[in-house]
């Protein structure tokens, strides 16, 4: 499918007038949705987009159409049109290009993607992030004891959220001990591609003289041929940890934002798992996800979408969708938030989500149960920041919190 040609942007989608590709806006944050978004949202649930390559295809911003999208599998993940500069594979060996092509299960669909999928997915089910509960719980408080010895405004990105994400992700993925120092400088900070790559093929001989309970050790144990477990295996040690951190602090700037909320929670314990779901609809890492691109010409609603049209779902639009939810604009964790598309939907939904529920809810509750009159001083987020990503995501930023020495 890689081949798939991009329709011609002087074609149908551009014959109306009306009908111009408009840039991705950058006017929202976290926890307030792009103006642009909205209007587009309130006038179709379709509009236009702008693709870097000059390509017009579209971006969907109500809820039902964006899920009708991710289950059609007329769309394919395959081809993927991001403002990448240059060939970012260009400077890795050819053994990891190879892994890239075969072990990637977000560039894959149908069959290949559910065999990739298939050989990592018990760790990542409802039964195993319960067993993973305790561990966690241990991470976090170890967490909190450090930040507890600064005086004066602690980073919450930095010194809390980021370093639970990573020893988390660590956990779950069977990181070997000798190499879990090296983790973080690598996935974490600025590394290149080669040298991830670098630290998957170590990780994964390691666990071929030492396999164990976790997901690199499922993978050198399966059916994969060594350059599906080598691709697969970076994007398990790449994927989801940035997003897990992202909305630990996001949910803590969206509950001290209003304080009622986070002193509800806290005398609500029991609630935390119903507003976790709450903290992923308002404050998800994702503006779009990864597009999808048409194998066919086809009609989904009223959307007319061409042989080789990309489309964006919005998730921090259809997240908001009063078609879905009532008053949508509203951080409410007293709320039912089923539906939203915080971690996708369809076969590419992020396999993690029940992990990352998990820590989420142990790293939130952990600091209200230890500062309840903890203070947000300043959060970067709280501005518009360019994005993160090419995939259009938040920049998490800088949370500054204090509490009473």
């Amino acid at each position: 499918m890689k081949d798939i040609a991009p329709s011609d942007p002087r074609g149908a989608a551009n014959e109306c007038p009306a009908l111009h590709g408009r840039a991705l806006p950058t006017d929202g944050t976290q926890l307030r949705l792009s103006p642009t978004l909205a209007a587009w949202r309130d006038e179709a649930a379709a509009t236009p987009l702008q693709y870097a390559d000059g390509h017009v295809g579209w971006i969907v911003t109500r809820n039902e159409l964006a899920k009708e999208i991710l289950l059609d599998p007329r769309f394919t993940r395959e081809t993927t049109r991001l403002p990448m500069p240059g060939d970012p594979h260009a400077d890795i060996d050819a053994d990891a290009q190879e892994s890239i092509r075969v072990g990637g299960p977000l560039d894959n669909d149908g069959d290949v993607h559910a065999r990739l999928r298939r050989a990592i997915a018990p760790r990542f089910s409802l039964k195993a992030a319960r067993s993973y509960r305790a561990k966690i719980a241990e991470i976090v408080q170890a967490q909190i004891g450090s930040i507890a010895k600064h005086v004066g405004p602690v980073d919450l990105t930095s010194a809390y959220a980021a370093p639970i994400s990573a020893q988390v992700h660590c956990l779950v993925m069977g990181v070997p001990d000798r190499l879990s120092a090296a983790y973080s400088p690598i996935f974490v900070g600025e590394s290149t591609l080669q040298r991830k790559f670098d630290f998957a093929r170590e990780a994964l001989a390691l666990k071929q003289q030492e396999p164990g309970d976790d997901v690199l050790s499922d993978l050198v144990r399966s059916d994969l041929s060594p350059h599906e477990q080598e691709g697969l295996a970076l994007v398990v040690l790449s994927a989801g940890r940035d997003s897990v951190a992202h909305l630990i602090s996001t949910s803590v700037v969206a509950l001290l934002l209003h304080r009622e909320q986070w002193d509800w929670l806290g005398a609500n314990p029991d609630r935390m798992p119903a507003a976790v779901e709450e903290f992923v609809r308002v404050g998800s890492l994702f503006v779009t996800l990864f597009s999808r691109t048409a194998k066919e010409d086809l009609t989904i609603g009223s959307l007319e979408v061409q042989t080789g049209q990309s489309v964006s779902v919005a998730v921090a639009a259809a997240n908001r969708d009063e078609r879905q939810f009532d008053n949508p604009e509203q951080f409410d964790v007293t709320r039912d938030a089923f539906g939203h598309l915080g971690f996708g939907h369809g076969i590419h939904a992020c396999v993690g989500q029940q992990v990352a529920r998990t820590v989420i809810a142990e790293a939130v509750w952990a600091l209200m149960e230890r500062w309840p009159g903890l203070r947000l001083v300043d959060a970067e987020q709280l501005r518009p920041l360019p994005f993160a990503h090419p995939v259009a995501t938040h920049a998490t930023g800088q949370v500054l919190v204090e509490w009473e020495q």
